[in-house]
């Protein structure tokens, strides 16, 4: 073993020998490729990085954009609902493939889709449509409340503190109200003051819209011709100020009621300020309706969410009516309903809780009361303006009739006005 094991390791030994120089120039090699191939991963890392930071930046370029073009899509979606007094529903914006289409020119051609499958981004793109309504158009969506959250609130202010002390020694926990309606509606968020003074006639702009002002042969006989206010707000332009008059005493009439009225009190309380049922209210020439009676009339605000019209008791009046009583033998639906008005009750819409406030109708109707009443003392005073201490205490007795007055319409209602929400 011995004798063999020395032969081998000299056979070996020429052959280290003669690999060795190209083994040490081999070692020589190395560093360099290896700083080479450092450096080209080095540099193919730092372009794959640039790509993925190129394709971030792109895409979330991409997302911005497209959230920019749904918030404008949300902004024209809402303007054209507003225009047919139509609450925007979230379904309508947030479903996949939900769509509308805008007149132009007279007809249907624009289609408008606004979330379409991005459903999980409609809080962002919300914000920015509210951002461009409150900036460009004075205006956010608010939205309506429902009924259960209206009817909570109703009876909170009606309920007394005993029934609270009684749940905080219970221990019971009061009811929320339900969640939103997630139907929404657009609302002004200019400052009364800035519509008031917007709302003053300027002589420059009272002549340019008589200049502008269409010609009489121009107009339609059946309608009514278009007012000139000559102030920044146009009026004329705007809502029927005639319809939003018997709106407003629609709602004052439901609310001095205790916040529900039968339909024959409401009819006879109209027929009283020469509304019957058969009378028509006037649009002007912009409306798609020249004449509305105020039963259609009605039906209209029933629909836009401003009232809303509910049977109570029992339906037994309609079997008599079908057995060939009086009744059933009406001529018209209208003439049935206003003598089985009793069956029948109003309420205001969540529309009208959104929109337009009891304190704010509170507040028509007293001013409206206290014009009425002190006519005569306001022209006295015009005569005598040179006694301003005279007209100060006047006008300070004024506001006080005014406070008694909205807080009789409160009591009347049956208990605290609620704010616009």
């Amino acid at each position: 073993m011995p004798a063999r094991a020395g032969p081998s390791r000299s056979q070996r030994a020429p052959k280290p020998s003669q690999t060795q120089p190209r083994t040490r120039r081999g070692s020589r090699r190395d560093p360099e490729e290896e700083e080479d191939e450092e450096q080209m991963e080095q540099e193919n890392d730092e372009d794959a990085d640039a790509d993925v930071d190129m394709d971030a930046d792109l895409g979330a370029g991409n997302k911005g954009g497209e959230m920019e073009r749904q918030a404008s899509s949300l902004v024209r979606l809402a303007l054209f609902t507003e225009q047919k007094r139509v609450p925007l529903k979230r379904d309508e914006i947030s479903k996949k493939g939900a769509s509308i289409w805008l007149p132009q020119g007279g007809y249907f051609l624009t289609l408008i889709t606004v979330m379409g499958s991005s459903s999980r981004s409609f809080g962002t793109v919300f914000e920015m449509a509210q951002k461009i309504l409150r900036k460009t158009f004075g205006m956010e969506l608010v939205e309506l409340r429902s009924r259960a959250e209206i009817h909570a609130e109703g009876s909170a202010n009606v309920a007394n503190e005993e029934l609270d002390e009684a749940r905080k020694a219970t221990g019971v926990k009061k009811k929320t109200a339900a969640a939103g309606s997630k139907t929404y509606i657009l609302r002004s968020v200019l400052h009364p003051l800035i519509i008031e003074y917007a709302a003053l006639t300027d002589v420059q702009i009272l002549e340019e819209e008589a200049v502008d002002a269409p010609d009489s042969d121009d107009e339609d006989d059946a309608g009514v011709g278009l007012r000139t206010y000559g102030s920044i707000i146009s009026w004329s332009q705007a809502d029927q100020l005639g319809s939003v008059g018997v709106l407003y005493v629609a709602l004052t009439l439901i609310l001095v009621s205790g916040r529900v009225i039968t339909e024959m009190d409401l009819r006879s309380n109209l027929k009283r300020l020469r509304l019957p049922p058969s009378a028509n209210i006037s649009f002007n020439s912009r409306s798609t309706h020249r004449q509305l009676t105020v039963d259609a009339f009605l039906a209209q605000l029933s629909r836009q969410g401003y009232i809303e019209r509910h049977r109570i008791g029992d339906t037994g009046n309609k079997k008599a009516g079908a057995g060939g009583g009086k009744r059933g033998r009406a001529p018209a639906a209208t003439q049935g309903n206003a003598e089985d008005g009793a069956t029948f009750e109003w309420r205001w819409g969540n529309r009208a809780h959104s929109e337009v406030g009891e304190q704010a109708i509170a507040a028509f109707a007293a001013e409206f009361m206290v014009e009425r009443m002190g006519g005569q003392v306001q022209d006295d005073d015009e005569e005598g303006a040179a006694n301003n201490a005279n007209n100060a205490k006047r006008q300070a007795e004024r506001m006080v009739v005014l406070e008694r007055m909205v807080k009789g319409i409160g009591r009347a209602a049956g208990g605290e006005l609620a704010e616009i929400k």
